[in-house]
């Protein structure tokens, strides 16, 4: 049986790798469109099954064909990018989004990505950045592709849905670990917090009072004769310490290579994009004045709960 598994999961790994991406190009720009159905023919990247020039003129046709991956302009005629893509979700397309743009400023940045946009291209079109991305996109696409193989074939064959239980920690700490921030001393903190706010019986949303949070995880603490103000204070200047850590990291990764997919998804959600994009100036000019930057603990702690809450639910 155990042969048997692994052969399978080769076979269907093999099949998976073998798929090629199917690709819908939507921009009112036809040198884009051109362009960009070029770069996947000719580096055998997918096949482009479709085209628009409009969102608007894409909708059925999307709908209907169901491509993998949509890569679509943020300004359009009528209706925009970012439009375009919550009326598809509506309807219940389940394909990637990755979004083409000239203009890239934080406010956008952020829409898109709660708006579920895989990856950003950047206008002029760079045939280096395209292939970068959409291989990457592929990769992610066909593990996913591979793994839901694999689980539908073991069901099949009677052994069911094979899930393992992880645990808050390890979610928390898988986040901190992409932030490159895992090893600091306010990571315990982090998970302390976020454990704590699962532990409760009546989940919400909304943090409550930090202060509150900071004395619950004190209170916690292995000595009984603990100060608890005393150690409050520490928690407070540990986590901060943290986040300032995990915002240098992501600066650095993103003044290195904009579309790194750590920098992509982490700085637009976790912390105050401007901030972020202050901090890449200074390290590029390289400035060291790391005080001047505002960290906002209760945004941390907010995203990373409801993203934690999140993968649980789909569990």
């Amino acid at each position: 049986m155990e042969l048997f598994l692994k052969l399978k999961s080769q076979q269907l790994f093999c099949e998976s790798e073998c798929l090629k991406l199917r690709y819908f190009i939507v921009d009112d720009d036809r040198a884009s469109r051109m362009m960009l159905k070029n770069i996947i023919t000719e580096g055998d990247l997918g096949v482009v099954i479709g085209e628009a020039e409009s969102g608007s003129k894409g909708l059925k046709s999307i709908i209907t064909m169901h491509p993998d991956v949509v890569l679509i302009d943020f300004l359009m005629p009528e209706l925009d990018g970012i439009e375009t893509i919550e009326y598809l979700k509506k309807e219940g397309f389940k394909g990637l989004f990755i979004m083409i743009s000239q203009v890239v400023n934080k406010d956008m940045v952020a829409e898109a990505y709660e708006k579920g946009v895989e990856f950003f291209i950047n206008k002029p079109i760079n045939r280096v950045e395209v292939q970068s991305i959409l291989k990457r996109t592929a990769e992610q696409y066909k593990l996913k592709d591979s793994l839901q193989a694999i689980q539908e074939s073991l069901t099949k064959i009677g052994l069911g849905t094979i899930k393992r239980k992880v645990t808050v920690k390890e979610t928390v700490l898988s986040i901190l670990n992409d932030m490159g921030v895992i090893g600091e001393a306010g990571s315990d903190d982090i998970v302390a917090i976020i454990e704590f706010l699962m532990n409760q019986t009546d989940k919400t949303a909304q943090l409550p009072p930090l202060k509150d949070l900071y004395e619950a995880i004190a209170m916690k603490g292995e000595s009984a004769n603990v100060d608890i103000a005393k150690e409050s204070k520490a928690i407070e200047q540990r986590i901060r310490r943290t986040i300032q850590a995990a915002i240098n990291n992501l600066a650095s990764l993103g003044a290195i290579d904009y579309t790194n997919p750590e920098f992509e998804y982490y700085a637009p959600r976790y912390f105050d994009f401007q901030e972020v994009r202050n901090h890449m100036i200074m390290i590029e000019e390289g400035r060291n004045d790391q005080a001047k930057y505002k960290i906002n603990i209760r945004k941390f702690l907010q995203v990373l709960y409801v993203e934690t809450m999140k993968k649980f639910s789909h569990s």
